[in-house]
């Protein structure tokens, strides 16, 4: 009877035993699993160096052309995307694959990726450079986007082109009648999201420069050309050139990138 009583109590204290050692097993897992969840996430957020913010007004990557082909610079001009493409645009984002009938490539649509051009077939690549999707007429959805009337346009009278705005517009002979009186070679609106308060490319003396919607200069008439395209809407950035033939990047402070 002694002995069944030892054997019993033996075998409860191997029970207890494992017991505890199991439990202790079990809340060590999660402390380590948490550890190394931690660490992975910290490592993820760690930021690229390379992407500086000097300016917040501009785009952390800037396309830039180099010996014919266009890559991307960063604020400081330094090429993090190497010289490759045709045609590469700023990082923004694309209504046609936002919209996509495909959901899995609706992802690149982010302003996270840029379209670039190369041997005639389209791309998006990510900030690293990497292509990561190939353009396919079958992905495109259509533009959800509304479109944003100009509140102002162009007017030309005796030659000069100054602006008006058409809601208000009334007599061409009385000069209170006009937002900018004409007296420019040349006038046009650019597209922005801002339509109360828009950049106008002007010409004068045969130079072209930029002016807001009060006739304020905001680019100097220095350049011998300045592109009507989307580099203000989507970057915020005017694309120039002196010589009429070496294009490139300036802000609205007409610093040079």
């Amino acid at each position: 009877m002694m002995n069944m009583k030892k054997t019993f109590g033996f075998l409860l204290t191997l029970i207890s035993i494992f017991i505890f050692s199991q439990t202790k097993s079990v809340k060590k897992l999660p402390v380590k699993t948490t550890s190394k969840t931690a660490a992975k996430k910290a490592a993820a957020s760690k930021p690229n160096p390379d992407l500086v913010r000097i300016n917040e007004d501009v785009p952390v990557l800037i396309p830039q052309k180099k010996d014919d082909l266009f890559g991307y610079i960063n604020q400081k001009g330094k090429f993090i995307i190497q010289p490759e493409y045709h045609i590469a645009v700023f990082f923004a984002e694309d209504c046609n694959l936002l919209s996509s009938p495909n959901e899995k490539v609706r992802k690149f649509g982010t302003k996270e990726y840029a379209t670039v051009e190369k041997d005639m077939i389209s791309y998006r690549i990510n900030q690293a450079g990497k292509k990561v999707y190939q353009y396919k007429t079958s992905d495109l959805g259509k533009c959800k986007s509304e479109y944003k009337q100009q509140q102002y346009q162009a007017y030309v009278s005796n030659g000069f082109y100054g602006i008006i705005e058409p809601a208000k517009f009334v007599n061409a002979a009385d000069y209170r009648d006009y937002q900018i009186y004409p007296q420019y070679q040349y006038l046009h609106i650019l597209e922005g999201d801002d339509v109360s308060n828009p950049m106008i490319v002007a010409s004068h003396n045969d130079r072209f420069g930029v002016i807001d919607i009060n006739n304020k200069i905001i680019i100097p008439f220095e350049y011998s050309n300045i592109k009507r395209n989307f580099s203000w809407k989507l970057g915020k950035m005017f694309e120039v050139t002196k010589d009429g033939k070496s294009y490139y990047y300036i802000d609205s402070k007409n610093k040079a990138y």
